[in-house]
């Protein structure tokens, strides 16, 4: 199966190991399972590492680079992925997410989130 990791599940998997939630461990050692990111989740650590988040604090390059090399897939945004915001559901407020979630939809992907408001929405969708 693939999982479409967000962002904060990226980042910890990547630095923070530990911090985990051990649902999302167990999928990701399950080599039946493709662990994917997308552009999104890369463009977002972009933004907000730039504002100095403390929880963005890392260099989106070396983010994906990590993850281009640990075997992760990079799906790219599309034209379709913009449109399909669009019929989401007004649950969420974060630009970011809602894209992720559109992502899934149109890619037919398991999204895995730590987010319950994200995990709100229809369709391929996992909260860890």
């Amino acid at each position: 199966m693939i999982l479409l990791l967000d962002t904060h599940l990226l980042l910890w998997a990547a630095g923070e190991p530990d911090r985990l939630p051990a649902m999302a461990r167990d999928l990701l050692l399950n080599p039946d399972n493709e662990p994917w990111f997308s552009a999104v989740s890369v463009w977002e650590t972009t933004i907000k590492s730039s504002l100095d988040r403390p929880d963005f604090r890392v260099d989106p390059a070396v983010l994906r680079r990590g993850l281009l090399d640990h075997g992760y897939t990079e799906l790219p945004i599309t034209g379709a992925h913009a449109v399909a915001v669009a019929g989401l559901p007004d649950l969420h407020k974060d630009p970011f997410d809602r894209l992720l979630v559109a992502q899934a939809q149109v890619e037919g992907i398991l999204l895995v989130t730590h987010d319950p408001l994200v995990a709100r929405y229809p369709g391929p969708i996992r909260r860890v």
